[in-house]
């Protein structure tokens, strides 16, 4: 299993970003996936979390209606698209994998891409 995770970067406050996700080494469109981030000296931070078929998806009240995740399982690829960005939002995000049978449950991370928001 490989989740290899791009488009992080520094932009300015109120700037977006798309970030990517993609995923080998298994059925991709078998699995629920989510992003996770963790802020320097802080715990991980579940973000949003879409279902196998992204028909069911769910955000973090901190980046409610400015994130957006989707999944293109033909191209084995989740996405995060980020909007309106904030300082706050600078961490490391990983593109995290649900167990089978258990969605609140993270079996494979990957090794994480920067987003730092900055002026």
């Amino acid at each position: 299993v490989q989740l290899l995770e791009s488009g992080g970067g520094l932009v300015q406050p109120g700037g977006s970003l798309r970030l990517s996700c993609a995923a080998s080494g298994f059925t991709f469109n078998n699995y629920a996936m989510n992003w996770v981030r963790q802020a320097p000296g802080k715990r991980p931070e579940w973000v949003s979390h879409i279902n196998s078929s992204g028909g069911s998806i769910y955000y973090a009240d901190s980046v409610k209606g400015r994130f957006t995740i989707s999944r293109e399982n033909a191209k084995n690829t989740l996405y995060l698209q980020m909007n309106s960005l904030k300082p706050e939002d600078t961490a490391l995000y990983y593109c995290v994998r649900s167990e089978l049978g258990d969605v609140y449950k993270y079996d494979y991370w990957g090794q994480g891409t920067q987003v730092t928001v900055s002026s």
